[in-house]
């Protein structure tokens, strides 16, 4: 472990990561002082195409009281929850799995291709320049956002690109570094309508993630099961609504979403017991749970 200390000595910030199923400790979250629904990607954009005809409306109060109660699972369960400033001019910024992820070796700042949220670094770096947590790396080669890290394990990586946001060469310049870290990095396309690969591909616990199985090549399949990942398989409707986008949290708990039915049960089945928070204020503006937070710490698992 990590761990950033003040003057006295005193304990501030646990950092690095090296899997995402571990006991959750520190998590970095976005401030959603200044959060609106804007054009992001096809969710949100399928979301404003229907306004008039399904009714959806904007309600900056509620979406205040759902990022709230979402903190609130997280303290419940024994997180410490890590803030990155609002800026006005960055009303995205709330979803913080972007804009950069945390390794063994330090965080990197991600390049984000979406116009509105070209600027997003620059409230994560200055968080991290502010916690005492180095910045290991910075994407320069095109673009790579954070939703398309994901560690299968310690040492082996896969790293997802669908061209309107993360590009192949922006994943390839990630791989890159990793490899040199003597980890395994694979890299495969994703379909567009699913924006970033942790809509595709979660990790619940050690072996076993939650998987859209219609979004990812049969050999990407075939390479989850070569590293003895078992598949819960999310159903294409669900995935584009973002049912398989939760967190988990360690020992069998998941932070998830109310609309994600479907998801929550099968999980209750296995014996994951489901935290499941209203947050359709950001799901309908194109992010789930997990795209508002980065794992900063996790014990090892």
């Amino acid at each position: 472990m990590n761990q950033v200390t003040n003057a006295n000595g005193a304990s501030q910030v646990r950092w690095g990561v090296n899997a995402q199923t571990g006991v959750l400790t520190d998590v970095l979250l976005g401030k959603p002082d200044h959060f609106a629904w804007m054009p992001l990607n096809s969710i949100s954009a399928v979301t404003q195409a229907n306004q008039e005809e399904m009714g959806y409306r904007f309600d900056g109060q509620k979406a205040m009281r759902q990022h709230r109660e979402m903190v609130d699972i997280y303290e419940t369960n024994g997180v410490t929850c890590h803030f990155a400033e609002a800026d006005p001019g960055l009303p995205s910024s709330v979803f913080t799995r972007d804009s950069s992820f945390m390794t063994p070796w330090g965080a990197v700042i991600t390049s984000i291709q979406t116009p509105p949220r070209r600027q997003d670094y620059s409230v994560i770096s200055e968080f991290y320049r502010s916690a005492g947590i180095p910045i290991w790396k910075w994407v320069t080669a095109d673009h790579f956002e954070g939703g398309d890290f994901v560690i299968l394990k310690p040492g082996v990586a896969l790293l997802g690109w669908a061209g309107d946001r993360s590009t192949k060469a922006g994943a390839e310049q990630v791989a890159g570094w990793l490899r040199e870290k003597d980890w395994q990095a694979f890299v495969v396309p994703i379909p567009p309508q699913f924006v970033h690969m942790d809509a595709v591909v979660v990790m619940l616990e050690k072996g076993l993630a939650l998987v859209c199985e219609d979004a990812l090549p049969s050999y990407a399949l075939d390479f989850l099961g070569e590293h003895e990942i078992e598949t819960v398989p999310v159903a294409y409707g669900d995935c584009v609504k973002l049912g398989g986008n939760l967190v988990s949290l360690g020992d069998k708990r998941v932070l998830s979403m109310a609309h994600n039915v479907n998801v929550n049960a099968e999980l209750e089945c296995r014996g994951f017991e489901v935290f499941a928070v209203d947050y359709d204020m950001f799901a309908l503006g194109g992010g789930g749970v997990h795209c508002s937070c980065h794992e900063l710490h996790r014990e090892a698992d």
